[in-house]
């Protein structure tokens, strides 16, 4: 009998439909093997281990938030990633905590902060200021939407807060 051949996507769409089904914690190279109908160590050549399995993961919601175009300012182009990154959370709010926990790995999953670096370029920031600015900016980001998903502004209107987390932001960044 022929081993079943899979490829790096099918394990990667196995993983996030299992993640998504039953939680995170539900995220084993035996799980998903099963679901693929293979041996857990076919599974070795297209991830590695459990962790190539996360950061494929990662990469997976990082490539749900939309890179804006390079035509755009610098303040429009944040202000798309942030409206993005918090489509992705409240579409996956549960997966969305994984970015909080693992750094993007893969060539795949560098988009938005690459995008963030030229941001930032744009604006006019330093160069060796740019990767403490934008850990910082990426953090409030996943912060904010992770908080918007989870429900945490029900009392309040978080499109208006964003817009005041924008001016503020877009302020300190004029100045340089």
């Amino acid at each position: 009998m022929t081993p079943r051949r899979i490829s790096r996507d099918q394990v990667l769409d196995v993983t996030w439909e299992l993640a998504t089904r039953k939680g995170l914690s539900a995220v084993t190279m035996r799980a998903v093997a099963q679901e693929l109908d293979v041996n857990p160590m076919t599974l070795y050549r297209h991830v590695g281990d459990k962790q190539g399995l996360l950061d494929g993961l990662v990469e997976r919601l990082l490539l749900e938030i939309e890179v804006p175009g390079l035509g755009l300012g610098w303040r429009e182009q944040l202000r798309l990633l942030g409206r993005s990154m918090r489509a992705t959370a409240r579409r996956h709010p549960d997966l969305f905590l994984l970015l909080f926990q693992r750094p993007a790995v893969t060539p795949e999953a560098v988009g938005p902060r690459n995008a963030v670096y030229g941001a930032l370029r744009a604006a006019g920031l330093q160069e060796e200021r740019i990767p403490r600015a934008e850990r910082l900016l990426s953090t409030f980001m996943l912060g904010f939407a992770a908080s918007e998903a989870g429900g945490r502004f029900r009392d309040s209107d978080p499109d208006e807060d964003m817009a005041f987390a924008e001016d503020l932001i877009v302020r300190v960044l004029a100045e340089g």
